[in-house]
């Protein structure tokens, strides 16, 4: 198999068509049509099928990506493994992390690691915890620090933290008026009020919608952000709600003054803060020193 064919299959996977992998891969949609033609005469087998939107793969299309993952991993791992015989302190971490996160984390590790690794650099990939994820399995990101729960046999999950979401609301609104703080409510004691939510992507969304789907409330959605940040405060703001991990609104103890915090029945699980990485993936030292820098004991950014 051959290594660039098999990255450029990948792309055309992950960006959906081959028009938009082409864009991505600064080659021609002619060119990249061709080289496709190509592998899948080579293969003696249809590897997508292009009458679906985004394109997907044929069952012959999804062993040979199964592979291709396989041998692009081993090819990364042979070309780390010999850096690191040539070059012990040099390389390029792929570290994909949320923004919020980002907040917290990189000013605590990056002079740490950097101290240790001058000449190591640090490439960031700024996503959600969900695609932050998909990039760890695909390869795409070496590390990856995100807030879910073990679910994938091919990642290796170390533990951060765990926290708790709660529901934010301004002192003003309805359900602050009827209920004290502190007090653990089921959902459906916010369903009138405007809710301020994270995107689509974000852990918290997908607890928020699982939440709403349970108990069949459909509240009117204020504003939807990538910045937990921008939701807390707007939510108070704006007399309106929020579901948000516990550790954000402790990093601003001023917010309680005008804010009112519940605890939220029916989250059976507490979210948990990992740091991953693919089992197959070779570790370099400096990854290894990168990874205990950030599960050391008393951590600051965990207690924010």
């Amino acid at each position: 198999m051959n290594t660039k064919h098999a990255q450029y299959m990948l792309t055309v996977l992950q960006e959906g068509s081959i028009t938009n992998a082409a864009k991505k891969l600064y080659v021609s949609q002619p060119s990249l049509s061709q080289m496709i033609k190509l592998v899948e005469n080579n293969l003696g087998a249809p590897i997508f099928n292009r009458n679906t939107d985004p394109i997907t793969l044929t069952f012959a299309g999804e062993k040979y990506i199964e592979a291709a993952k396989q041998i692009l991993t081993i090819n990364q791992n042979l070309a780390r493994e010999i850096q690191e015989i040539n070059e012990e302190e040099h390389g390029t971490i792929r570290f994909g992390i949320p923004v919020q996160r980002a907040m917290q984390v990189i000013p605590y590790m990056l002079p740490k690691f950097k101290k240790l690794y001058p000449h190591v650099n640090l490439e960031l990939f700024e996503h959600g915890s969900a695609t932050t994820e998909n990039l760890v399995l695909e390869g795409a990101v070496d590390l990856g620090c995100m807030t879910t729960y073990p679910k994938h046999d091919e990642l290796n999950y170390i533990l951060i933290e765990d926290e708790e979401l709660v529901l934010l609301t301004s002192k003003k609104s309805d359900i602050a008026r009827r209920i004290p703080s502190g007090t653990q409510i089921d959902i459906r004691e916010a369903k009138n009020e405007k809710f301020v939510c994270s995107k689509h992507g974000h852990s918290v969304r997908n607890t928020q919608d699982r939440l709403f789907t349970t108990y069949d409330i459909h509240p009117e959605i204020l504003l939807e952000t990538i910045s937990i940040e921008v939701g807390k405060r707007t939510a108070v703001a704006c007399d309106a709600v929020m579901i948000c991990p516990i550790n954000y609104i402790e990093m601003s103890p001023d917010m309680y003054e005008f804010a009112n915090v519940y605890p939220i029945k029916g989250i059976e699980n507490r979210r948990s803060f990992y740091l991953c990485h693919r089992k197959d993936l070779y570790l370099t030292k400096y990854m290894r020193d990168l990874i205990s820098i950030m599960t050391a004991v008393e951590t600051p950014f965990l207690h924010s």
